[in-house]
């Protein structure tokens, strides 16, 4: 994500609207941020409703387990579900000449890396919230690392 001067800010930071944004450079309608937030609140107003179980709601895949522990960014803030441990995010990328299953983003110059690789297509920004310990996942927020692109 960047900040004001066009630098990469840190995601685990990154201010989440509920709208859509431009991104600086980004054509005026073309590129910005989508925040899952309300999707979010719904499901955990669900979950404490007693409307779905534990088990639904904290389902994260092993890999994005892992993920979270090895090379996630710790937040400040509580697990929704188990309310013992803290959050952390994990971001992939997906685009052109990776695979399939995207590539797990550990550092925010990795992430410039791929905001220069323009020419090579557009790539897509996937934020996810994990607990390590409950396995509650949520996508949190996705953008696009160079919206200018499909000018």
């Amino acid at each position: 994500m960047m900040d004001r001067d066009g630098r990469i800010a840190s995601l685990a930071s990154a201010p989440m609207g509920t709208a859509s944004r431009p991104f600086r450079g980004a054509p005026s309608g073309k590129g910005g941020e989508i925040d899952y937030r309300l999707a979010r609140q719904h499901l955990i107003s669900e979950y404490k409703r007693g409307r779905l179980a534990q088990h639904e709601v904290c389902d994260a895949h092993p890999e994005l387990v892992r993920a979270a522990r090895e090379v996630g960014q710790p937040t400040s803030e509580d697990c929704p579900i188990c309310q013992d441990h803290k959050l952390v995010l994990v971001s992939y990328v997906f685009g052109p000449r990776l695979p399939a299953f995207g590539r797990c983003i550990t550092t925010a110059k990795e992430l410039k890396a791929f905001t220069k690789r323009s020419k090579e297509g557009e790539f897509a920004c996937y934020v996810v919230e994990v607990c390590p310990a409950c396995h509650w996942n949520h996508l949190a927020r996705t953008f696009l690392l160079n919206p200018a692109r499909s000018a």
